[in-house]
């Protein structure tokens, strides 16, 4: 490597200017649709119910900026699919914001003080042929880079933009109570949407909240849902205390067993797959009992709904009820994002989940049936056979990564050694230092620079006289189109060398998510 006076990361470019939801349809068919968003996808066979409407009574959200673009047909998105974000909130009150009676407080056993954090976030992928839907959880500590607030977990990103949203309103003068709390969760949804496209790579088109009262009511309204343990256990902190195998829970119960970390083999994990098992059991029994033939049940399944549900005002769930009327119980799964360590750790020493953005994207890519990602060959670089190839100059190329993006800056390392080059730093760019790709190099006129910049697809060319001669610095950023390897140099999208990754990652390797669907003859065994 040439021998350098500066961090390369340091090379500074030269200075350049840088209405409410139709009611409409049978009234099961309503209160399934909202259930769907809430226990996943209880949606096979919901059309042919019809006892009434449920009316004007689910409470909806607005301005959230779902959609992300014009639909290609009715029902169907650009990316593919349809993606619901489902959101598990800690509230104290009910959907229309009214306070829980002392009595559904204590029923909760989550203690009298509310947060704003969101520990329960999902989303529900369905293909827009309606052939499968795949329920992925994201953990609550996934550690993300937010504009605004830098590297926080994902599950404070809701009441972070919630409270600043909040703190803007009381300066403006706002002072109704009920105007505040309106606007400021809208801010928090808004937030929460988008940081999850970014992590996801999917544009999120529909959201569903429910709090944790709903959860008790819908458990109740079904009868109750039978879940099953491989041991015995006992959490003081969510009152989970059952013994090992096969059981019926009611609400408050089930509650508990949803909520318990503590004590579990892989804490926050684990109690991910519960959540899973539970929703799966929950959906086999719905579709495989006689629960939608009994108005009781229905009226209960509504008044759980409308206490407890907020969905997007702009869903149009009857539209989507015929898109997914043909879905069985087996094609409903369950399973998390891919996650590169559980025992990471964050900017300030706390214990943080690790991702790798690029991973996460192919993985919800994958869900469409498309092996490659969607993203053509990455397998290697998109570069021409070598045979086709010019001799290759001698450059050293130092590669800065200027996105959020995990690895990047290893895998387009890896891309242009395939290509013949010398690789010399793998590191971050400075913040805001290159708001598009570009090659910088001593001299823009270069022949070896040039080449360079034809093989990495055309990449403008700048000048630094922090450079010399035989080096090159690729500044890769969102904006990039070029060759990207499936392995990074070194590793380096695996471990975090390049620095792309948010947090330090632990040293241990993440185990993988197991897959639960909904079909079967019995509750899956979960820790």
């Amino acid at each position: 490597m040439t021998d350098h006076h500066r961090p390369v990361r340091d090379i500074q470019p030269p200075p350049s200017p840088v209405p409410e939801l139709a009611q409409t349809g049978p009234r099961a068919l309503r209160i399934l649709l909202s259930l769907m968003s809430v226990a996943v996808l209880v949606v096979s066979g919901m059309g042919y119910f019809t006892v009434g409407r449920l009316g004007d009574t689910v409470a909806g959200a607005s301005n959230l900026n779902l959609g992300g673009g014009t639909r290609v047909k009715k029902g169907e998105q650009l990316d593919g699919a349809t993606d619901i974000l489902l959101v598990g909130s800690d509230s104290r009150s009910d959907a229309q914001g009214n306070p829980l009676t002392p009595d559904e407080v204590a029923m909760l056993r989550a203690g009298d003080e509310a947060n704003d954090n969101t520990d329960t976030i999902m989303v529900i992928r369905v293909p827009n042929d309606g052939s499968s839907a795949t329920a992925i959880s994201i953990p609550r500590d996934t550690y993300i880079h937010d504009d605004e607030l830098g590297n926080t977990k994902i599950n404070g990103v809701y009441g972070a933009y919630k409270a600043q949203r909040k703190e803007e309103l009381v300066e403006d003068g706002v002072t109704d109570e009920n105007k505040l709390e309106e606007q400021s969760k809208d801010a928090g949804r808004k937030a929460l949407i988008n940081s999850v496209a970014n992590l996801t790579g999917i544009t999120v088109d529909h959201y569903a909240e429910v709090g944790l009262l709903g959860f008790v009511l819908l458990t109740d309204a079904v009868g109750g849902v039978e879940v099953c343990l491989n041991d015995a256990v006992y959490d003081e902190f969510s009152g989970a205390d059952f013994p090992a195998g096969r059981q019926k829970l009611s609400g408050p119960d089930a509650l508990s067993f949803v909520r318990q970390r503590h004590g579990l083999p892989r804490g926050d994990l684990d109690r991910i797959v519960r959540q899973q098992a539970y929703m799966a059991s929950l959906v086999n029994h719905v579709l495989s009992s006689s629960t939608l033939s009994n108005p009781k049940t229905l009226n209960q399944l509504g008044e759980a709904v409308s206490r407890s549900v907020i969905i997007d005002e702009d869903w149009d769930v009857m539209s989507f009820a015929n898109q997914l009327q043909n879905l069985a119980g087996g094609r409903v799964q369950f399973t998390t994002i891919p996650v590169t360590s559980i025992d990471g750790v964050g900017d300030y020493g706390e214990s943080v989940v690790t991702v790798d953005v690029d991973s996460v994207h192919d993985f919800f890519d994958t869900l469409l049936g498309d092996e490659d990602g969607g993203r053509g060959n990455t397998s290697g670089s998109t570069a021409s056979p070598t045979e086709d190839r010019k001799p290759v100059p001698e450059l050293d190329v130092h590669v800065l990564n200027a996105t959020t993006v995990s690895g990047k800056a290893g895998r387009v390392a890896g891309a242009v050694k395939e290509l013949g080059y010398r690789i010399g730093e793998v590191t971050n760019a400075p913040d805001g230092l290159y708001p598009e790709s570009v090659i910088v190099a001593a001299d823009a006129s270069d022949p070896a620079v040039r080449l360079l910049s034809e093989q990495l697809g055309g990449l403008e060319i700048t000048e630094s006289p922090t450079l010399v001669d035989g080096e090159a610095v690729v500044a890769v950023a969102a904006d990039w189109s070029g060759p990207v390897a499936a392995e990074p140099v070194d590793g380096s999208a695996a471990t975090g060398t390049d620095g792309a990754t948010v947090g330090q990652p632990g040293p241990d390797p993440a185990p993988s998510a197991p897959v639960i669907d909904a079909g079967g003859n019995g509750p899956r065994c979960v820790n």
